[in-house]
């Protein structure tokens, strides 16, 4: 459960990050991707270990918030997985279509970009 909490505000953070402040954001990338302790942001930042669990859990409803309204990480998701069946479709019926492989290869890398 808590890994997957910390992949969902990851994915989130990496689609709304621009729209935090910066300490939000600074506070979220040490805590989730670079796996700090609160004692050790709220050492970093000269606050107490409190204002930084606060600031982290506004700033995840914050995040949630924001996918709620705008759903970057949703559209994001369900595209994916329909690139992938439809790879998995060219694959098992047109594998000789050169051309055809290439253009769906290059809808994965548009959405990696």
């Amino acid at each position: 459960m808590e890994l997957e909490k910390n992949e969902r505000v990851n994915s989130l953070f990496a689609f709304y990050r621009p729209l935090l402040t910066k300490k939000q954001s600074e506070y979220l990338a040490l805590y989730y991707a670079d796996d700090y302790s609160l004692g050790e942001i709220a050492e970093e930042f000269g606050v107490s270990r409190q204002a930084v669990y606060d600031n982290i859990r506004r700033t995840e409803k914050i995040l949630n918030g924001y996918e709620e309204k705008l759903g970057l990480l949703t559209e994001f998701a369900a595209r994916n997985r329909q690139v992938d069946r439809l790879q998995t479709y060219v694959k098992q019926h047109y594998p000789t279509d050169a051309e055809l492989l290439r253009l769906v290869a290059r809808l994965e890398t548009l959405e990696e970009e």
